[in-house]
């Protein structure tokens, strides 16, 4: 029985989607529910899976294809698989590893593009079929597995990069290759020249003292996570509880300008930054006022699991009230975080760095972190900002006011 695999309902936001990655080529047996292709929108990928056990028999929209809501994607062959299986097998003893009807569209456009020797690529693909990712892993590998052009040869270089070794530029080379920008790093990028052309945006910076939470976590962080069955504690979940307490005493702070309204929140819904391959996400903690420090965790760490494999879904990432950007797991000291509109404020931590202070009239080393607040100086006056970061700095030297709110 034939089934046409089409694209998700788009929600209304959403215009159209574009092919990223296809997990299945035609001829390939998968099972139901299994992966078959990324689709890629301006807010979220969105993963489109097998109905049934069968057969992808053929790849209407290309990878790099723009889509719309329900269009077809491909053709399905429900149930084939098992009469497949067979004649896949015979085309494996028949002809060499690399013949062109084991390699998918996606593996062919690489190879084809770096001048690539289909027979030396190992294929990890059903019946030793060459993947998009076996032709990228060949890449990376390529100076150590494979005997190198001669131009390589002659230059040959120590670690690259990741994005050095995904366009398998060598370092040395005078190469340039253009890449098109996809949907969602170009959204990302509009919406950050947006929030600067648009909002009256300023930076004010404090530092507090991370030695009372870093002892405090040292003290209990085994307990903590045996207690909350393997949930580890980080310095986040104190950051979120902290700036939960002070957007609670500055509402302006947790508040957005729609047009000419000022929208005050009677709620504290918290975006956290997440850093992933297809570019910067912001999944919401809602509700933060109600949730423990082992929530908050539990929740980022499930953010950063699905973040990693592109499965944070439109529903995670919007709303939210204020946003929190940790630029220091980088190593950055200082920076000028942007506002994510609509909101008017956001919260930049950096990096932990010992530094001698004066405490008392005597000089003490202390872990130390700057702490940068941008907003939009159209709700917020200087002094609530400033205020408002004190505010986070006061209770994170002295966590126990957290927990009595003080």
């Amino acid at each position: 029985m034939s089934i046409e695999i089409k694209a998700p309902t788009f929600p209304e936001s959403v215009a159209d989607g574009t092919v990223a990655t296809w997990h299945k080529q035609p001829g390939e047996a998968c099972s139901a529910d299994e992966l078959i292709v990324d689709i890629e929108t301006d807010k979220v990928v969105l993963e489109v899976v097998a109905p049934e056990d069968g057969v992808v028999t053929e790849i209407l929209k290309g990878e790099g294809d723009t889509v719309l809501s329900e269009e077809v994607l491909a053709t399905f062959t429900a149930g084939a698989a098992g009469a497949a299986a067979p004649a896949a097998e015979a085309t494996a003893e028949a002809a060499p590893a690399g013949d062109a009807d084991k390699i998918g569209p996606a593996a062919r456009k690489l190879i084809d593009e770096n001048g690539l020797d289909a027979s030396q690529i190992p294929g990890t693909g059903k019946n030793g079929g060459i993947t998009k990712e076996d032709v990228q892993n060949f890449l990376k590998n390529k100076p150590a597995a494979a005997p190198a052009p001669a131009a390589a040869a002659a230059a040959p270089a120590p670690a690259a990069s990741a994005t050095a070794a995904a366009l398998n530029i060598a370092a040395g080379d005078r190469v340039e290759k253009r890449v098109p920008m996809t949907r969602l790093r170009a959204t990302i990028a509009k919406r950050l020249v947006e929030a600067q052309q648009n909002a009256a945006m300023l930076t004010t910076y404090n530092e507090v003292n991370m030695k009372p939470v870093m002892e405090l976590r040292k003290q209990y962080k085994d307990l903590f996570e045996k207690t909350h069955n393997g949930t580890r504690l980080g310095f986040m979940s104190f950051f979120v509880k902290a700036a939960t307490e002070a957007l609670k005493k500055f509402p302006a702070v947790n508040a957005s300008i729609d047009g000419n309204d000022m929208v005050y929140h009677g709620y504290q819904d918290i975006g956290v930054a997440v850093s992933t391959d297809r570019g910067l996400m912001v999944p919401v903690l809602r509700d933060t006022d109600s949730m423990s420090l082992a929530d908050v965790e539990a929740t980022i760490a499930d953010f950063g699991k699905r973040g990693r494999e592109g499965k944070l879904g439109m529903d995670d990432m919007q709303g939210g009230t204020f946003t929190i950007t940790n630029g220091g797991v980088f190593g950055s000291l200082m920076s000028t975080p942007i506002l994510n509109p609509p909101q008017t404020a956001i919260l930049g931590m950096h990096k932990i760095q010992e530094r001698p202070m004066a405490v008392n009239g005597q000089v003490e080393i202390l872990p130390m972190m700057y702490l940068a607040l941008s907003y939009d100086h159209r709700m917020i006056d200087g002094k609530e900002a400033v205020q408002f970061l004190v505010t986070i700095k006061d209770l994170l030297e002295d966590p126990a006011r957290m927990l009595l709110e003080v």
